[in-house]
């Protein structure tokens, strides 16, 4: 009776954990917590610690000794330190996933509630992109927000779940009649068009990134199949762009700003803001080539306040070199400049290698299991990692829940994967 009530316990925490993303970091932030301290207690009332040997799970733990190693020799130890001692909150979220994901039934029950809110979201985004408003009230009418009231993330919050959830689909209903299996390609269709629809050109080309190499790999349909989706998906999208004045200024408009004169040339590198963001980055990672100046400690204005040397374009024989002031923000907005300006070249070729290593390395795995569950996840975690796009900082604690959720499912999804599998 006592276990039962418990497993309903976090059966409940872990299926609201979508929902408290939206709610909030503050909800969201709670909910994690709730999950890890309890647990800790529930794993010592089992003691079941073999986990503790699995080579996963020391990996993990390598990349949580490099980070406290950053923290030390960050130029302000208790920025770095906040963030980075904090990182063992999601340790044990991703030992807590692989523990009920091996003893428990429960988590196919939980994907569905996930997929139920996700399309809730999806309809939410369609909806608001028709009227302007979604369907509590929140939106004005230039951007699409959904639930998340005043902040556009709501492309990037689907592309999280959208392909874990269409591979969950083709993972829970593997021995059903392709028509079904139909039924989830228009689904995820629709999901990716939502993501369009939100107006974030980043997410959208990463969504993309993901549908095309997730379909490429996926058996359930011949070539010819696959190739005509996409003929169908180009025109499709292309239909919606040509008929949404929104859609043709985020991706049209504001990205290829027509240019017919020298001065609009002069100034165009001005304008894009990304390109200036992403070179005081790089000249932060000048001065500290070797560790970075630690994580979250970019913000710090004396390391990412700059003043440089750069030719304002006159020719008329005096001194034509002007003092620009690099622009000072919370993080490079580019994973790999990040980690180059807070990590240095040795931080990021520590983080790099294990990063890649956990996403990577059960590729082949998932592939020969036609896992799609697995493969979703590993699909998504690999755009994340996409050369040159602009990206939300990596170690900032929405981003790495999303990333967590991914990567803990990634490994609790397949029982040769899983960090509690005896072997």
């Amino acid at each position: 009776m006592k276990n039962k009530i418990l497993i309903n316990y976090f059966f409940i925490l872990f299926s609201v954990i979508p929902i408290s993303i939206v709610v909030g970091p503050a909800v969201s932030l709670a909910n994690i917590l709730l999950i890890d301290l309890s647990f800790i207690f529930f794993i010592f009332y089992t003691k079941e610690f073999h986990f503790l040997k699995n080579k996963t799970f020391k990996i993990i733990i390598l990349l949580y000794l490099y980070l406290i190693f950053n923290s030390l020799i960050s130029q302000d130890f208790l920025i770095g330190a906040n963030r980075n001692l904090g990182f063992i909150r999601f340790i044990i979220l991703f030992t807590a996933f692989n523990y009920f994901f091996y003893t428990s039934k429960f988590f196919n029950k939980i994907l569905a509630i996930w997929a139920l809110t996700l399309f809730t979201i999806c309809l939410d985004t369609y909806f608001e992109s028709y009227t302007g408003k979604n369907i509590l009230g929140y939106g004005n009418g230039t951007r699409i927000f959904s639930f998340f009231r005043d902040e556009a993330i709501v492309g990037g919050y689907i592309n999280t779940f959208y392909l874990m959830i269409t591979g969950y689909f083709y993972f829970i209903f593997k021995d059903y009649p392709k028509k079904y299996k139909i039924l989830f390609l228009i689904i995820s269709i629709l999901l990716l068009i939502s993501i369009v629809l939100s107006g974030e050109r980043a997410n959208t080309i990463k969504a993309f990134i993901g549908f095309f190499i997730f379909y490429l790999l996926n058996k359930n349909f011949v070539f010819k199949e696959k190739f005509i989706s996409l003929v169908l998906l180009i025109i499709l999208l292309a239909g919606i762009y040509s008929s949404s004045y929104y859609l043709k200024l985020r991706y049209g408009g504001q990205t290829f700003n027509q240019i017919n004169s020298k001065e609009k040339i002069a100034s165009l590198y001005e304008n894009f803001l990304y390109f200036r963001i992403n070179r005081s980055g790089m000249e932060v990672f000048k001065k500290y080539p070797i560790f970075g100046v630690g994580n979250k400690n970019y913000r710090l204005q004396n390391a990412c306040t700059v003043n440089f040397l750069e030719n304002d374009g006159r020719n008329d024989g005096t001194d034509n070199m002007k003092g620009t002031l690099m622009l000072c923000q919370t993080h490079p907005h580019q994973i790999y400049i990040e980690f180059l300006s807070e990590h240095g070249v040795i931080g990021s070729i520590i983080l790099l290698t294990i990063i890649f290593k956990l996403i990577f390395s059960k590729f082949s795995m998932a592939l020969k299991s036609k896992n799609y569950l697995q493969l979703g996840c590993i699909v998504y975690l690999s755009t994340l990692f996409t050369p040159i796009l602009p990206s939300g900082s990596f170690f900032n604690d929405y981003n790495l829940t999303l990333f967590l959720l991914n990567l803990s499912i990634l490994y609790a999804s397949n029982p040769q994967t899983n960090i509690f599998n005896k072997p």
